[in-house]
């Protein structure tokens, strides 16, 4: 591997640049804290209970699916779901 020539340095030293650059500006206009959504924890009504999929409404009116759900229609259940998605978890 000889040496390295005067215009492939630059064109190196400009590479790492651009992306140095890239990844500074990725980070501001879309930060990475934003994929890590918080959990929110309502008491909510089951609306229906399909052979084991519930449905209940919340306060960020995304109607919530609820799998593995063993609650009748009608019952007071506290959920856990992300802020904004429309899966949720009925916590004990």
């Amino acid at each position: 591997m000889g040496e390295t020539t005067f215009g492939r340095k630059y064109a190196m030293i400009f590479g790492g640049i651009l992306v140095l650059a890239g990844l500074v500006i990725a980070t501001v206009v879309f930060p990475f804290w934003n994929l890590i959504r918080a959990d929110v924890y309502e008491e909510v009504v089951i609306l229906s209970n399909d052979n084991g999929v519930c449905a209940a409404d919340t306060t960020d009116e995304i109607p919530k699916h609820i799998e593995n759900c063993n609650a009748q229609t009608g019952e007071t259940v506290t959920i856990r779901y992300g802020e904004g998605l429309a899966w949720a978890e009925i916590v004990p």
